[in-house]
């Protein structure tokens, strides 16, 4: 009789996958924290610095992920939709920022 190729179920072993070592940041988001730098900066003002005109391609391809990412912040967090809301970059976001320069 033949034994059975394949192992057992238990017999198995998996590896995880080795985590990378650096953070691999879109380059969307490197281009808004070069463009923020140390300012307080309008959605309005940000698209225009990326000559963008769609607000809501805007907000899902650079805005959104930096602040969900930790890299930028807003400056009213309890009212996200405040009038003069504006936009600057956390510690991470600043230190990103100088090592892209």
């Amino acid at each position: 009789m033949k034994e059975d190729a394949c192992p057992s179920k238990e017999h198995l072993t998996s590896t995880r996958q080795v985590p990378d070592k650096f953070d691999v940041i879109n380059p969307n988001i490197i281009k808004l924290l070069q463009i923020i730098g140390e300012q307080e900066m309008t959605v309005k003002v940000l698209m225009s610095s990326f000559g963008l005109k769609d607000r809501e391609n805007f907000l899902n391809l650079y805005l959104n992920p930096a602040i969900n990412e930790g890299y930028v912040r807003l400056l009213y967090p309890n009212s996200p939709r405040h009038p003069r809301q504006k936009y600057l970059l956390t510690e991470k976001g600043m230190t990103v920022s100088k090592k892209a320069r």
